[in-house]
């Protein structure tokens, strides 16, 4: 059975891999760090799609994937659809910020979303907070640096940043006024979660995409007649356009219970 391709600017997408390997433990991934050209989100959207475009041809050509999962919320909203008309044949589940199962379980109505400049900026991003502008209050935080922080382990800055980011998230709590739901968009986010709690009330309620990405790939693939059978072991590959040591590193510390595979370096196919 073909392989499921999911991609992501650098390690974030790890995140939604290991929600996709829990909801698919038959399926074979291939996964793809474009950790030379990452971050995404501080990026131009021409670049992103350029970007994505190349990434894609690669796992077509290189693995000849039966699916894509766009594991980036900058690249969703910058390319999806540039990538689904050039790649018709091609299912492809995109991710964007939480906002809708954040706004169902907010009390408040007060939400934060830490993003990152790119997503927050981008049109597709205005119109899912425009809709539900009704019924919640929405704060953005643009997180400059968290995405390249997370991707160099570089603990120090990472705890400056979630304090600085949490600080203009909040106020936190369940009072009139106060946010007590935070949407994690950008996808490296969940890897520091426990660094962001520090910061934060335990009732505050964090929301990401992980778990409502892999529900709708299984979906998809069921739909299409794509699921691998239940006597599938299941698999993963690894790889990069960068130091495929880092990516491997970032999985072995945030994916540990992935299926054995190799990291590869792609930077010659794309």
């Amino acid at each position: 059975m073909n392989p499921v391709g999911v991609f992501d600017s650098g390690v974030g997408g790890l995140s939604t891999l290991a929600a996709l390997q829990a909801e698919l433990p038959t399926e074979r991934f291939v996964y793809f760090a474009d950790t030379a050209n990452a971050p995404y989100g501080e990026r131009g959207d021409a670049y992103v799609i350029e970007r994505s475009r190349k990434v894609v041809e690669h796992l077509l050509g290189a693995h000849d994937i039966k699916a894509l999962v766009v594991a980036c919320n900058t690249a969703t909203t910058a390319a999806i659809h540039v990538l689904r008309a050039e790649f018709p044949t091609l299912p492809i589940v995109g991710l964007e910020p939480a906002l809708k199962p954040a706004v169902a379980t907010s009390r408040t109505g007060h939400i934060a979303v830490l993003a990152t400049r790119g997503t927050l900026a981008s049109a597709r991003y205005a119109a899912l907070r425009d809709s539900f502008a009704a019924a919640a209050t929405v704060r953005p935080v643009p997180c400059d640096g968290l995405v390249k922080a997370i991707e160099g382990f570089d603990s120090p800055a990472i705890a400056a940043l979630c304090a600085r980011y949490m600080a203009k998230a909040g106020p936190f709590g369940d009072g009139p006024g106060q946010v007590d739901t935070v949407v994690l968009g950008c996808t490296h986010y969940p890897l520091v979660k426990d660094e962001l709690q520090r910061h934060a009330p335990p009732t505050l309620r964090f929301i990401d995409t992980g778990a409502p990405v892999a529900q709708q790939t299984r979906r998809v693939l069921a739909s299409l007649g794509r699921l691998a059978g239940d006597g599938s072991e299941g698999g993963l590959v690894l790889e990069s356009s960068g130091d495929p040591a880092v990516l491997e590193a970032a999985a072995a510390r945030w994916l540990p219970a992935r299926a054995q595979g190799a990291s590869v370096p792609a930077a010659n196919a794309i």
